[in-house]
């Protein structure tokens, strides 16, 4: 089965996210707008249980973060994929580090870049339709985040919730 680990942003940051990923995202209906911050990787039943005394651990030494987005960004030309450019500070590449070593750890596909996608598989002139506006946009969202999730996808290619950490609930 495949899992992931994300972070779900404040509804006020989704309903933004939300309000372009309807037009523009393929994957719209299949997750809310999210933060990955451990990119998909296949596990087992038994696999899993393992991983998941794993995140305990992992969440309580880490802290709550900042979660800031100030602009619109694209990985274009690698693909057409509009995104809100999260900001990075140290408590999350903390826990991106974290995520990804020991029997978490699988090869990355891609460079760790923290956003929340708001577009893709679109073609070459919407993307530079839509960004060329964006460009001009700022988003100036602030949240703290507390909490990230282990997600599992189902058949239909939805993503649902397995269990939530929190972050730092070792700390007295």
């Amino acid at each position: 089965m495949k899992y992931g680990i994300a972070v779900f942003p404040s509804k006020k940051l989704q309903d933004i996210a939300n309000s372009y990923r309807k037009r523009y995202d393929t994957k719209y209906s299949l997750v809310p707008p999210h933060l990955t911050v451990k990119e998909p990787f296949e596990a087992d039943e038994q696999d899993i249980q393992t991983l998941v005394a794993e995140l305990r651990t992992i969440s309580k030494k880490q802290k709550p973060f900042k979660l800031e987005v100030l602009k619109y960004s694209s990985f274009y030309p690698a693909t057409n994929t509009l995104y809100m450019k999260v900001a990075e500070n140290d408590q999350l590449l903390s826990l991106h580090e974290a995520l990804n070593t020991g029997s978490l750890y699988r090869e990355r596909a891609h460079p760790f870049v923290p956003h929340i996608t708001i577009g893709q598989e679109m073609n070459y002139d919407e993307l530079s339709d839509v960004f060329g506006r964006l460009k001009l946009e700022s988003v100036d969202h602030e949240e703290t985040v507390d909490r990230f999730q282990l997600l599992y996808q189902l058949e239909n290619g939805t993503w649902t919730v397995y269990e939530t950490f929190l972050l730092g609930e070792g700390d007295s």
